[in-house]
């Protein structure tokens, strides 16, 4: 049925809308090629949407040519290569006019390291003066670490051979920039310390506040602090307020303006004190809205005292999708994951794995610094000495591995928290366990991070330790088990997404609203999100990938033809892994290109490590991979197969992504909308889910679906268009009745309350008391039961209307199979309410 049918009116924005109030968001990934000024060209289109509020990836100065922005080198100004003050002013009241407020990204825990070096001011300046520039205090670096005449150095690893051979050959260099000395290797550069140019190289070398090295030594000896294991990016101190002051002042004013209305946060838990820093930009925005990008693990509650509006909607994410994915299909998809790859049934052993891996090869010069501290506790108090070096990095690395959170919230000089103190206990039995060994030297670990340790000349040390330990113990788990782990265990790969418990196949309906209530009682302004620019596949690739667990013996035998079909030409060195990860994602992402394909290939296999690795690139595995996936992406018979898969689940993947879509922006918290994502989006991991949008094919299909006409229903083998139209219709038509009514999912009214169903295929809530999703879910398992039959859905008294097919039924028990007749969604109003 088409909108004009049901009377759905253009979107206007409601008259005096307070763009403080945040209903929804539109995620917009900025860059060169997609500057500010090309932001504002499609703000009618978003405002047409119905989104109420703009939110845009990062837009302080970012290295040069930067694709994402999170590699910011200046804090002062808004970046130039998105067309500055002037075109983000120009941004700011084209949203404005269109009565939308503006979300930004916010980067906090660092800054970049750029090749030149000198575009980032205060970095260099510390290179340069050492401890006594008044730019020292921003970075986190470990000044007791000598060069060879006795000056802190900070370690610059970026030489493509140890540093003898490249003065040998010349690579080294002094030269001049700006009428000042500077130091050349390729297109690095370096400031030269005051009055040390007059020296021969080698001598001025060992002369600086930096140090020339290797860039294989990074892992071992990096002596400051980095994002994850990203030495191009330098973890800044803002926990200091003169930091954070100097480095939010612009943000901040910006939002006294009026030109920003809220915030997202960008890693947390990265920070010295993440509850410090919250509070602290509480206060000088006077509480604005604010998300952070904390990764919560399973049933892991958001620290309570943190002022912020909630999460970024991970959390949401794998409970959104977990609906759509049948319990019943775990037995035998891990049975085919272990027949063919030999791999275990279960997830932990893989991880345990994977994080050992990360803490003895990536994360090794943070461990190092860690037993630095303790050791030195000793030197300070004779009570807490006599461990040696390896057997406290041995129990430091148990304990790393252990840990199942990002990070245990202890706060030095403050009382301790009962459930900060049993994340660490509980982590530590878990590290005793498997190395008892140790429990003595895990034991003292222990105190060292709960702070329990009585000592008065190692307080300080003490205090240390805990805050680096808590930053370190968040590293440990993105990196061992979202970028290595879920690319080495994947019986179902859309459930390897980040903080989602990938061995869980499925919830129950009661748990998900049990979740979905207590969210809205706690955080009812918290972010959800089915699909960011960090997910490592949309959120329509998931959606098809899910009905593998509905349809394992028709996915089984797929498997198998492709095998067989593929058998003449596949490669000895790949292994089953990764060709069953190849099977996978080719049918979640078809149509796919070949080059995307491989793009992807080549990332998965390097993140997991084991055949091949970034630093440490196999080429004849890779070749091989890369080959495979070519020949394999050309093989007609290939092609037939995959496309008669996809065809053949073509209407329960059509009920999964308009279910998963309506759910999200219905059932709790902020919706945000990841760009392009209104329609049907098969991308994958970055840089593939950060291409840029068709815009103009967006506008070109709103403009029909608001000019009445027929939104068609997708058929088995329909094109794709099809289905982005009736996606497009499922999110518009609920954005524009979010911003309509928004005190029914936002504010004190926005109350969540199950609605009664007599199937399991089918799930339905009400949103402050008059507005009611009901989705189909399982639908394979619908088909295979014979359809709805009776079964029915227990709305409240009063006259309802589905807002996308015009439907009014009664209030009572509704017949699903009529209810659902046309699309396997629907978005009731109750009358009294006006009408969309």
């Amino acid at each position: 049925m088409s909108a004009a049918e049901h009377d759905l009116e253009p979107y206007a924005p409601a008259p005096g809308r307070s763009r403080a109030n945040v209903v929804s968001t539109y995620r917009l990934q900025l860059q060169p090629d997609f500057d500010f000024d090309a932001a504002a060209a499609v703000v009618p289109y978003l405002a047409r949407l119905g989104v109420t509020h703009l939110y845009l990836s990062p837009i302080l100065q970012a290295t040069p040519g930067s694709t994402h922005g999170y590699d910011v080198v200046d804090h002062t100004r808004l970046s130039a290569d998105l067309g500055g003050q002037p075109a983000f002013d120009r941004l700011v009241e084209a949203a404005h006019q269109a009565g939308l407020g503006v979300v930004v990204d916010v980067v906090p825990n660092h800054m970049a390291v750029p090749t030149p070096l000198h575009l980032n001011a205060k970095l260099w300046a510390v290179l340069r003066d050492g401890p006594s520039s008044p730019y020292a205090r921003w970075f986190d670096v470990d000044w007791s670490l000598q060069s060879g005449t006795g000056h802190g150095a900070i370690l610059m690893p970026v030489l493509g051979d140890r540093i003898g051979p490249c003065l040998e050959r010349g690579e080294i260099r002094l030269d001049q920039h700006d009428g000042a000395p500077i130091l050349r290797y390729f297109d690095h550069v370096f400031p030269v310390r005051p009055g040390t140019e007059h020296l021969p190289l080698d001598e001025l070398l060992d002369k600086q506040f930096y140090r020339l090295a290797f860039w294989r030594i990074a892992d071992e000896e990096l002596n400051y602090r980095r994002f994850f294991d990203i030495d191009t990016l330098a973890a800044i101190r803002v926990e200091d307020p003169t930091v954070f002051a100097a480095s939010h002042d612009l943000l901040v004013r910006l939002h006294r303006a009026g030109k920003i209305d809220g915030y997202r946060i960008d890693h947390p838990d990265g920070l010295a004190d993440p509850r410090g820093y919250l509070r602290r930009l509480a206060e000088a925005t006077g509480d604005a809205w604010v998300a952070a990008e904390k990764i919560l693990e399973a049933e892991e509650p958001l620290p309570a005292d943190w002022p912020c509006a909630g999460t970024t909607g991970y959390d949401a994410l794998w409970r959104v999708q977990s609906l759509f994915v049948d319990p019943d299909g775990a037995a035998p998809l891990l049975r085919l994951w272990t027949s063919l790859t030999g791999e275990p049934e279960t997830l932990q052993p893989v991880v345990d794995e994977a994080k050992r891996y990360i803490v003895d090869q990536v994360l090794a010069a943070e461990v190092v610094r860690l037993v630095e501290l303790v050791m030195a506790m000793g030197e300070h108090d004779i009570n807490l000495r006599d461990f040696t070096r390896r057997r406290l990095t041995r129990a430091l690395g148990e304990l790393l591995v252990a840990f199942d959170v990002y990070r245990a919230y202890v706060h030095p000089g403050e009382p301790l928290a009962p459930e900060a103190e049993e994340t660490v206990r509980a982590a530590a039995a878990r590290a005793t366990s498997a190395a008892p060994d140790l429990a003595e030297e895990i034991d003292f670990l222990v105190g060292a991070a709960l702070g329990s340790h009585r000592s008065v000349g190692a307080r300080e040390l003490q205090n240390e330790f805990s805050v680096r330990f808590q930053q370190t113990t968040g590293p440990v788990m993105a990196k061992g088990i979202e970028d290595t782990a879920f690319y080495r265990w994947f019986p179902l790969v859309s459930l390897c997404e980040v903080g989602a418990p990938a061995d869980r196949f499925g919830i129950p309906e009661d748990t998900f609203h049990e979740w979905a209530a207590g969210a809205t009682a706690r955080h009812p302004s918290a972010m959800t999100t089915l699909s960011t620019h960090d997910t490592k596949r949309t959120e329509d690739v998931r959606a098809r990938l899910g009905v593998l667990s509905e349809l394992p013996a028709v996915w089984e035998h797929t498997v198998s033809a492709l095998r067989e079909a593929t058998a003449g030409y596949r490669p000895e060195p790949l292994d089953v892994a990764t060709e069953y990860l190849l099977w996978q994602i080719l049918v979640g992402a078809w149509p796919i290109e070949a080059d995307r394909l491989v793009e992807f290939v080549t990332k998965a296999t390097r993140e997991a490590k084991r055949h091949t690795t970034w630093t440490e690139p196999n080429e004849a595995y890779d070749e091989a991979v890369t080959g495979f996936t070519r020949a394999v992406v050309a093989d007609e018979k290939v092609e037939r197969l995959v496309r008669t898969f996809v065809d053949t689940i073509a209407p329960y993947d059509r009920a999964n992504v308009l279910g998963q879509k309506l759910v999200q922006l219905t059932c709790t918290g902020v919706p945000d909308v990841y760009q392009g994502t209104e329609l049907r989006s098969l991308t994958l991991v970055d840089p593939d889910n950060r291409r840029p949008v068709d815009f103009t094919e967006r506008v070109r299909l709103l403009d029909r679906l608001d000019a009445g006409e027929p939104v068609p229903v997708t058929e088995a083998g329909a094109d794709e268009g099809s289905l982005d139209a009736e996606k497009l219709l499922v999110t518009a038509v609920t954005l524009r009745c979010r911003a309509a009514h928004p005190d029914r999912f936002v504010g004190p009214r926005a109350s969540y309350t199950p609605l009664e169903t007599t199937s399991p295929h089918a799930l339905g809530f009400l949103r402050g008391g008059a507005v009611a999703t009901v989705v189909t879910r399982l639908s394979a398992g619908l088909a295979a039961a014979g359809g709805w039959g009776s079964a029915t859905v227990d709305l409240p008294a009063g006259t309802w209307t589905d807002q996308f097919t015009g439907q009014r039924v009664e209030g009572g028990k509704v017949r699903l199979d009529q209810l659902l007749a046309q699309r396997p969604v629907a978005l009731l109003v109750r009358e009294e309410e006006p009408a969309v």
